[in-house]
């Protein structure tokens, strides 16, 4: 079987380490030259929107999927009428707008922070009238890792905001006093079985993730299966999807979804029965899914601008490394490092170890 995939990043790469040993092979469709997936299977080097390449792909591939979902709209139509395409263009149109995501969480009931759209200074005060301060000003379509986003804490705030993210649609968003943030990562097959992975609580710097680190008997799981149940649900969703939120107190205030493998589900290739990489595989495909349940003690952390010594970082007890083959930026992420313990304390100490070695490298 070969698999097609629209993004040739690193999600793409290890979608295809998580196909190899299933006897699948991969085509990538991405405009990048040196993208990381290259090397794990074959690139088509064209744009997104590249219909003469949209159509190779589709004539050499059996199912369709991707690892970016900003890909464009027509582009996700074209193969959809080709070949397979999972998940399907509903659900990445959701995903792309941040609006159209916050309007179908009100409308499954799922509590939302206070929110309002604006595509003018004038209309930017009115919407921060009506979230109040602080607020959170992003782009409707495009933003990830803390791009395309400021935060407005008093009235002089709201014109620098607009001089910076001005011109596009946008959506405003109350500040939300959260406790935690934490992501559940779910997966759907094509006859709508559904399984969930135990939800991990997430640390954010500078709007991009540092560390995941998931709970055996998280109090808000059953709550947050299901409120991701019910957005699978309504998107005829197939595949893994991972949807965010913030916790305050006993509630879950619904933040995003990504409709694809996400970077807070890394730690399930080494802390999971069933990595979410191979889990998506077997949903587009139809296969059966796999055992989400934790193997013990695990965690995540994320190889930002640059990474410690190899041999350093695999003295470590239980760690587990994945490099992606980029090469080193400020603010890039190159790899990750899974963490895997027998005890929650045995973790807690080589986290602290790991932790200090990855951020005085990510400090160069």
């Amino acid at each position: 079987m070969k698999i097609g995939v629209l993004g040739a990043g690193q999600l793409g790469r290890m979608l295809a380490l998580a196909g190899h040993p299933l006897g699948l092979s991969f085509v990538f469709l991405d405009p990048a030259e040196g993208a990381c997936a290259a090397p794990v299977g074959t690139q088509i080097h064209a744009a997104y929107d590249d219909t003469d390449a949209l159509g190779r792909l589709c004539g050499a591939v059996d199912v369709v999927t991707y690892e970016f979902e900003n890909v464009p709209a027509a582009a996700a139509a074209y193969v959809a009428e080709h070949r397979p395409l999972f998940p399907g263009p509903k659900a990445l149109a959701t995903a792309q707008d941040r609006a159209a995501e916050k309007a179908l969480f009100e409308k499954l009931g799922i509590p939302v922070p206070r929110n309002a759209c604006a595509d003018s200074l004038e209309a930017l005060r009115a919407a921060v009238a009506k979230t109040g301060l602080p607020a959170v000003v992003k782009t409707r379509r495009m933003g990830y890792d803390g791009k395309g986003q400021r935060v407005v804490r008093n009235e002089a705030d709201i014109e620098t905001a607009w001089a910076h993210l001005g011109g596009v649609p946008l959506i405003v968003e109350q500040w939300v006093p959260f406790d935690r943030e934490v992501s559940c990562i779910g997966v759907r097959g094509r006859d709508g079985d559904c399984r969930f992975y135990p939800i991990a609580t997430n640390v954010h710097r500078a709007g991009i993730l540092r560390q995941s680190t998931p709970a055996v008997d998280d109090p808000l799981q059953t709550l947050a299966e299901q409120h991701t149940h019910k957005v699978m649900a309504a998107l005829d969703y197939v595949g893994v999807m991972a949807f965010e939120f913030f916790v305050s107190g006993d509630r879950l205030l619904a933040n995003e979804i990504a409709p694809r493998v996400h970077n807070s589900g890394h730690w399930t290739q080494d802390g999971a029965h069933t990595s979410q990489f191979e889990n998506h595989l077997r949903a587009i495909l139809g296969w059966p899914l796999g055992d989400t349940g934790l193997r013990g003690p695990c965690s995540m952390l994320n190889l930002i601008g640059d990474a410690p010594a190899t041999a350093a970082l695999l003295a470590l007890p239980g760690a587990r490394l994945h490099l992606y083959g980029k090469s080193a930026r400020e603010g890039r992420k190159i790899g990750h490092l899974n963490l895997c313990a027998d005890t929650p304390a045995a973790l807690a100490a080589t986290l602290e170890t790991a932790a200090a070695q990855v951020e005085a490298a990510s400090r160069g």
